[in-house]
């Protein structure tokens, strides 16, 4: 099969299409026929740090990167009973041991995956795994019917789809993004837009029940100011600096959660769901060829990427 390989850890350059033997699957495995591949900023940061390639794919080199697939089942271990020949599913593909998904071909535990909803393309599909994944973890069990919501980064990946779900969780949503994507965030269903460039958002708010961070250390400290009391700021981006954010956090009497997205094949259902009864759409905005996926990661670190990236197969 052909996929994309890196032997050491460095740009674009390194992205190499290359012949691999098509993946075993366990008796809990799935083979999936890859149809379309989600790009994340996760992606194209992993491949400069080899400590960081290893600890996520392990010491085998080459390696194949990767997490965000669609496509169709063309093998089902014995032990598998959610899917069969045929089925169109999507998924991110997890760590340990997992992932290896910029390939024609992916060995995935059928719990990282759902069916994809028939109105849905493999496209849209491909577009609603990581970052929808971690929206979803982010929100879910605390967003409730009238909470007031800060999204930063409205517009971006994983901004797009937190607008979209707290919505339908309820929230009343205020999201930032640049000025030139205010009418995106708030066709997206944002009730409030603050341009960042022009606006400091921590001047203008305050008594958020919840703030998502998806920016930066800087951003998530200056977030704990505008919540409630007993308010909670939840980040994607604040590991390693949670001791000396919390000491603020306790002082404000907020309350502060680091995460990182995981694998959940309920999530992905619950996803499947909200893409089947259109409360949430992903916005695409480039789509690559498989021999053009170096362009798609160039496209990514351009940091002006609206919405989702996603490579074709």
């Amino acid at each position: 099969m052909k996929a994309i390989i890196i032997e050491q850890a460095g740009g674009v350059e390194n992205l190499l299409m290359s012949e691999q033997p098509k993946p075993a699957i366990s008796d809990s495995e799935v083979l999936v026929a890859t149809r379309a591949l989600g790009i994340n900023p996760a992606d194209t940061k992993v491949k400069y740090d080899n400590e960081a390639l290893t600890q996520l794919f392990g010491e085998e080199r080459p390696m194949i990167l990767g997490w965000d697939i669609a496509g169709t089942v063309v093998e089902t271990g014995s032990k598998v009973s959610k899917f069969k020949v045929g089925d169109r599913v999507f998924g991110m593909v997890n760590f340990p041991g997992h992932g290896k998904a910029y390939a024609e071909y992916v060995a995935s535990p059928e719990s990282h995956l759902a069916l994809i909803p028939e109105s849905v393309s493999f496209i849209d599909a491909a577009a609603t795994t990581l970052p929808a994944l971690t929206a979803l973890q982010a929100l879910n069990g605390r967003v409730k019917a009238g909470d007031k919501v800060l999204i930063h980064a409205g517009s971006g990946g994983v901004g797009h789809f937190a607008v979209q779900i707290a919505k339908k969780l309820g929230a009343h949503v205020v999201s930032t993004s640049s000025v030139k994507n205010r009418d995106f965030v708030l066709s997206l269903g944002a009730d409030e837009h603050i341009d960042y460039h022009s606006q400091a958002f921590e001047e203008v708010l305050s008594d958020m029940d919840l703030v998502f961070d998806t920016v930066g250390p800087e951003i998530a400290e200056k977030s704990l100011n505008v919540l409630r009391k007993d308010g909670e700021l939840v980040s994607i981006t604040i590991m390693g600096a949670e001791e000396k954010l919390q000491k603020t956090a306790d002082a404000l009497e907020v309350k502060i959660t680091s995460m990182l997205v995981h694998s959940d094949g309920n999530d992905m259902s619950a996803l499947k769901e909200m893409l089947a009864e259109g409360s949430i759409k992903p916005h695409v905005s480039k789509i690559f060829d498989f021999a053009n996926l170096a362009d798609a990661h160039t496209a990514i670190e351009s940091g002006r990427t609206i919405g989702k990236i996603v490579v074709i197969v």
